[in-house]
């Protein structure tokens, strides 16, 4: 039994040898595949996505039960409002009125498909971060949710206003796309489908082509082997040249 495992192992690695030597090969064709998936994305990136800009504007939640200091309950209270403030804050009555302010022309589900609202774990902070296409109107979308927010769900939830703590700044530069990161994942896709063909070719190849391979595929001892030396592969070569000529001299005179 230890003499089964031992030969399983020894064409397994085999195998693995010929696959890196395969691949070792054609390590060009790789390299190539690598570098022009790579230029493709970079392209598209540059070329065919449109930049987004993102501003980040924040409010602090806090329910103040009496006047003066806050206290453990008010911080309590707060952050179950946070939670709700979260959901409310992309609410139609919001949205919608931001899109009456700033005359914005889309609708409820555009502007909210703009619009993430976080909670930093173990905090009372909302942060509304906005995306678009637009630096300037990303800041003013993000800067006109946070004033409508704290309005109008001060109003339903008949609570004290949640405080701005910052107001939106303004993106100088595209979050959306992340050119070196496209770039780096198209060389990547590129080599590795090249590796995936060139694995493939090899695997369904069945054609025998040394000596390993008759003992391999058909089973069978290799007695001897005759080798073809350069000068009978040239005489062979010029037969065929010389056939081949005297064939089409004949085809010519008839």
């Amino acid at each position: 039994m230890d003499t089964n495992v031992n030969n399983t192992n020894d064409e397994i690695e085999i195998d693995l040898r010929q696959i890196f030597f395969v691949l070792l090969d054609k390590i060009w064709i790789i390299i190539l595949s690598g570098i022009g998936c790579a230029l493709l994305g970079l392209m598209i990136s540059k070329f065919f996505l449109v930049p987004e800009y993102e501003s980040t504007t924040q409010l602090y939640v806090i329910n103040r039960q009496t006047e003066g200091k806050v206290s453990s309950a008010d911080l309590s209270a707060g952050s179950q409002l946070t939670k709700d403030y979260k959901e409310l804050v992309i609410s139609r009555p919001v949205t919608e009125q931001v899109i009456s302010d700033l005359n914005l022309d889309m609708t409820h589900g555009q502007l909210e498909d703009k619009i993430t609202v976080e909670n930093p774990q173990d905090s009372r902070i909302l942060k509304i971060i906005v995306r678009d296409t637009d630096p300037y109107r990303a800041k003013s979308i993000a800067d006109a949710m946070a004033t409508v927010s704290v309005d109008t769900i001060a109003t339903v939830m008949e609570t004290e206003k949640a405080n701005i703590i910052e107001q939106g700044d303004l993106p100088m530069s595209p979050v959306s796309p992340n050119v070196f990161k496209n770039t780096v994942i198209g060389g990547a896709v590129g080599a590795f489908l090249a590796i995936l063909i060139i694995l493939a070719v090899f695997l369904l190849d069945d054609t025998i082509k040394s000596e390993d391979d008759v003992e391999k595929h058909l089973g069978l001892s290799v007695l001897s082997v005759i080798p073809m030396q350069e000068d009978e592969k040239k005489k062979k070569g010029a037969r065929k040249k010389s056939a081949s000529g005297n064939a089409s001299k004949t085809a010519r005179r008839g």
